[in-house]
């Protein structure tokens, strides 16, 4: 029997924890971080943005983490039109650093340097595979919507032990841009892995900047799938970082929810070999 992704609504809202936004510049590197205001030993991501996005396109996510008691730093480097890959996942690296080295919000809260993640959309899902491989300070991997980066996460992926979770799109969901293959990266995902899809969830939905992306036309941000998404990784780090085992279900490869679909076994080979040529590119 599936397990089930119980309190998924819950952990679609808000948390219980006052959250503080600070600026990641005074390290000397360009970016946000927002913390639970108190709490010692808590765990701590690092966020990569999405191609052409910043931290400040992902604020209701990154507050949103901060709530349930994880604390974020989100680079904001690698913004322009021809990024440099290994340069963003090395910022990954370095925003890690930074949390597990300083006191943070007003000096309350402390990251325990062996609950730290790397959580990455579209680009950012990408680097941060890049950033885990054989990153000892790593002990989970989140990519949402991954995208195509180089070198090559997909290949990366074959020598990552570290437990995971994909969010890809939705068969049903507009495809107005090439993202990758999520489904090929979480098939070639050594270590354990889960797959999920949210309804009507693709790589333009998730980001925040709405008005950006209507007058480029590259679709709307979708509340309900940036909900869903947020509830779904808040879940799998409160279990992975945190060892919360109430959230267990978040991190089981076949788990069943609201609006969620699960993909392993063959299906999920059979999407991995899936040739998106319907799919239109910007590029």
């Amino acid at each position: 029997m599936s397990a089930k992704l119980k309190k998924l609504s819950d952990l679609s809202k808000r948390g219980p924890h006052r959250v503080m936004e600070g600026d990641l510049g005074y390290t000397g590197l360009p970016g946000k971080v927002y913390v639970p205001a108190d709490g010692k030993a808590v765990p701590g991501v690092a966020f990569g943005h999405d191609w052409m996005k910043s931290a400040e396109d992902y604020k209701k996510t990154l507050r949103h983490l901060a709530s349930w008691g994880i604390a974020v730093a989100a680079p904001d480097t690698e913004r322009g039109f021809n990024p440099n890959h290994s340069g963003f996942a090395a910022d990954l690296e370095t925003a890690l650093q930074i949390l597990s080295g300083v006191k943070l919000g007003n000096g309350n809260t402390t990251v325990a340097p062996g609950k730290l993640g790397v959580v990455g959309h579209g680009m950012g899902g990408g680097c941060a595979v890049l950033t885990s491989v054989n990153n000892e300070k790593v002990k989970a991997v989140a990519t949402i919507y991954p995208a195509a980066v180089a070198p090559s996460a997909d290949n990366a992926a074959r020598t990552l032990f570290l437990p995971g979770l994909v969010i890809g799109p939705d068969a049903d969901a507009d495809a107005i841009f090439d993202p990758g293959n999520p489904a090929r990266l979480a098939y070639n995902w050594s270590g354990p892995v889960a797959y999920r899809t949210v309804k009507d969830g693709n790589q333009k939905a998730f980001s925040e900047d709405n008005l950006k992306k209507i007058l480029l036309g590259q679709g709307r941000s979708k509340a309900s799938v940036q909900e869903t998404v947020r509830g779904l990784l808040t879940g799998f780090l409160l279990h992975q970082l945190d060892g919360d085992k109430s959230y267990s279900a978040y991190s089981e490869m076949d788990a069943q929810g609201k609006g969620v679909e699960s993909v392993f076994g063959k299906e999920l080979a059979d999407r991995a070999d899936f040739a998106r040529s319907d799919v239109k590119s910007i590029f």
